[in-house]
């Protein structure tokens, strides 16, 4: 062999060296749950550089831009369909069993919100015939239209009430809905305990 075929040897053997110590630097010190498998032996390596044993060698990993993220859901857009359907929010966001729960919530208080407009109405219009000539009417005909009235204006209170949490729970539910609430396995904590015996 000649020296420079030697030095030319040597090269190629140091670029291969390097390279898997990099390879080897990079697969310890960056963490591998961010990786999705790709096959990036064919990359770091050239074909001419790659012997035989090299061949047989892969190396997978995952590369994921964690950077990016891209919301799967719109929370204005959940929004949105709440404020034109109450409950279709939640749909759109798949919390499918919150619908019964906000449409049941909504028709109780709107069922008494009717029944009370119309014992108001009733009273009222009793209150308007007992005023006599001399401006004496029944006073009692009045408290209760004056408590239906309440009661009425009451329930329309917690109607929007229902209605504007109806569009938050939509707003939260679709920032929410990404979140990943399960156990993380690839992070091994260390516990220590200590006994004190007195």
């Amino acid at each position: 062999m000649n020296l420079k075929g030697y030095t030319n040897y040597l090269k190629s053997l140091a670029k291969i060296t390097i390279r898997k110590y990099l390879i080897i630097c990079f697969i310890l010190f960056v963490p591998t749950s961010n990786f999705a498998q790709v096959d990036i032996f064919k990359s770091i390596f050239p074909q001419s550089a790659i012997g035989m044993e090299q061949k047989k060698f892969r190396i997978s990993m995952a590369i994921v831009d964690t950077n990016k993220f891209v919301m799967q859901k719109s929370p204005w857009g959940a929004v949105l369909r709440s404020a034109i359907i109450p409950g279709y929010g939640q749909f759109y966001n798949e919390s499918y069993w919150k619908i019964p729960v906000i449409w049941s919530v909504l028709g109780y208080l709107s069922y008494q919100w009717n029944s009370a407009n119309i014992s108001y109405r009733q009273y009222r219009d009793l209150y308007e015939l007992s005023i006599t000539p001399d401006k004496k009417s029944n006073l009692k005909y009045l408290e209760w239209r004056e408590f239906y009235k309440d009661q009425r204006d009451f329930f329309a209170v917690f109607i929007g009430i229902t209605y504007f949490l109806n569009l938050v729970d939509a707003y939260v539910d679709a920032h929410l809905f990404d979140f990943d609430v399960s156990e993380n396995t690839d992070i091994h904590s260390i516990q220590l305990s200590v006994r004190l015996k007195l």
